[in-house]
């Protein structure tokens, strides 16, 4: 994780990566089959990570209702960009790079795998006992990552005028209205 905060995905090397731990060169290869694998390894747990702190947030609130919930973490999660910005900026690169290497692809779809099935479960709590098909959560976990890669990708050009998780929540809360009135197709 030093590495990609210090140096990023795309310049970080395996010879950073042995002498910030205190290793030799050779054990990343013999642990981990590459830079990249490692790479993506401490990209793995700092969005498990993040995806927990922003867990702890929305369920802060005893008897909070799921909206009350999504809302919370749609705040959060944009209030803490820059604090998770060495974070955003390493995955952006390796998704770059992934376009010419299928392994480096097969492992980051891995990590949206393993995403999905940490917001569904998120929301299935949040929902409370309420039967949720599991295509149902699947679906609306990917909806909920696909706007938070999003949001991420606007904060990164522009943070001062990318969308505020209010503004997220108060587009959400517009469009649901008016679909639910009949004026939106």
């Amino acid at each position: 994780m030093a590495c990609l905060r210090d140096k990023g995905y795309a310049r970080t090397t395996a010879r950073d990566i042995a002498a910030a731990s205190g290793s030799n060169l050779g054990s990343i290869g013999y642990h981990f089959g590459s830079k990249e694998a490692l790479l993506n390894e401490a990209i793995r747990e700092g969005f498990a990570e993040w995806t927990n702190q922003l867990a702890g947030i929305a369920f802060a609130e005893e008897g909070a209702t799921p909206i009350e919930r999504a809302r919370a973490s749609w705040v959060a999660l944009t209030e803490t960009f820059a604090e998770h910005r060495p974070l955003i900026v390493a995955f952006v690169e390796a998704l770059a790079q992934s376009v010419r290497s299928d392994e480096l692809r097969s492992q980051l779809a891995d990590i949206y795998e393993e995403s999905r099935a940490a917001v569904a479960r998120l929301v299935e709590a949040s929902l409370g006992e309420t039967d949720v098909a599991e295509d149902q959560l699947r679906a609306v976990a990917s909806f909920m990552i696909a706007v938070c890669d999003g949001l991420m990708l606007q904060w990164l050009v522009d943070p001062k005028r990318a969308p505020s998780g209010a503004d997220v929540t108060a587009g959400l809360d517009a469009a649901l209205a008016a679909a639910f009135a009949g004026t939106l197709v």
